[in-house]
């Protein structure tokens, strides 16, 4: 069994490491022919083209891992039927149950490395992308809610002499060196009036909270919290050169709303998320990316099931590039659909784990209900 065991893994390993290879060529061809339209704009040259499609490659390797896994699969497993080879192990005493057994664990180690790509190299390619864009812009712009203003929100509350308090912070931009541009604070209190607004050419915020605010415009309300209406008294007004702001909001808070989504791991997506729901603000969007980073290396086990049927497929049932073609169609149908859950899990309010899984538990139980018919019929 040990023999068997070096065949199919070293067979569907290489299998899948030239397909992933041809992926990341294709794509990182594509991805520098499209950064070239920016050479020569603000000092860019096609050296930073190469690098910025280079710290795309982790990320679509993520992304392509479960296809590039099915496809490699797919190919082995079908030559191997189309020679017989399957055949011979079969009567060798390779049952089903041991066939499943031995891609399972494969398939669990193509989900680990998946994993340790997608919460490692991938994040850490992305920030890198977006240093080396900002090297080029003066600031980033922070893409807002559809129909809203550009920048990124953050909220919290806190409790005061007068009553709890709620804090609203409106980061517009962010430069490379991780500075926040055009930043505006509003205070209110617990009846909802406004009792403090601040803004700030830029500001920086360390690991405990403290924001350090430059070029600040102060105004408050000295009659907030109390029984007379804050806003029918005279604003206290202030021009500082700079001041320090303590906050809950620490620089991983801040980097999450601020940065692509595509730049978290799974363990700041959680840590954000529940940020989010303490903060009551909406939580479900990246609760359903927290779960679909957590499981979706778990692709790959789907994937190897998927492939398995076709080693039970007769030769003469069509050739392999049918086979491989066939793979390739159930691998772009289950990402689509992984993608398309998300959505769908948002608008109906599903569980965020059971939208994300939704895809990964159809794909399963249709390659085990074909993998038992084919065992059990051909």
């Amino acid at each position: 069994m040990r023999t068997v065991r070096r065949l199919l893994w070293r067979d569907i390993t290489s299998s899948v490491a030239f397909v992933s290879l041809a992926f990341l060529s294709l794509f990182f061809f594509i991805d520098f022919v499209e950064e070239l339209g920016n050479v020569g704009t603000r000092g860019r040259t096609a050296g930073h083209a190469a690098l910025a499609a280079l710290y795309e490659l982790p990320g679509l390797f993520y992304e392509l891992m479960p296809i590039a896994v099915l496809i490699g699969t797919t190919y082995t497993l079908a030559r191997l039927a189309q020679t017989s080879e399957f055949t011979i192990l079969r009567t060798g005493g390779l049952g089903p149950g041991r066939a499943l057994g031995l891609l399972a664990t494969l398939g669990l180690a193509f989900a680990a490395f998946t994993f340790v790509i997608g919460d490692w190299l991938a994040p850490a390619g992305e920030r890198a992308g977006v240093r080396l864009q900002g090297q080029f812009d003066d600031s980033l712009s922070i893409a807002g809610a559809p129909g809203a203003a550009p920048g990124a929100w953050l909220k919290e509350r806190r409790s005061t002499p007068t009553g709890e308090h709620s804090i609203s912070v409106h980061v517009a931009a962010a430069s490379a060196s991780g500075s926040l541009q055009a930043v505006r604070i509003y205070e209110f209190d617990g009846d909802g009036a406004l009792a403090l607004r601040m803004s700030a050419r830029s500001a920086t915020v360390d690991d405990e909270g403290v924001w350090t605010l430059r070029d600040v415009e102060r105004q408050r309300w000295p009659g907030a919290g109390t029984t007379a209406p804050a806003q029918t008294q005279p604003a206290e007004r202030e021009r500082l050169a700079e001041m320090r702001w303590k906050s809950q909001l620490t620089a991983e808070v801040v980097a999450a709303a601020v940065l692509p989504l595509a730049t978290m791991t799974t363990r700041e997506l959680w840590r954000y998320s529940e940020h989010l729901s303490d903060q009551d603000q909406a939580s479900q969007r990246h609760q359903i990316r927290f779960w679909n980073k957590a499981l979706y290396p778990l692709a790959c086990l789907v994937m190897v099931a998927l492939a398995l049927p076709f080693a039970y497929l007769h030769a003469r049932a069509g050739g392999i590039s049918l086979k491989v073609f066939g793979g390739i169609m159930l691998g772009i149908s289950f990402i689509l659909l992984n993608k398309l859950s998300g959505h769908i899990g948002m608008l109906q309010g599903w569980v965020p784990w059971l939208a994300a899984a939704a895809p990964s538990l159809l794909y399963l139980g249709i390659s085990l209900a074909a993998f038992a018919w084919l065992v059990r019929y051909r």
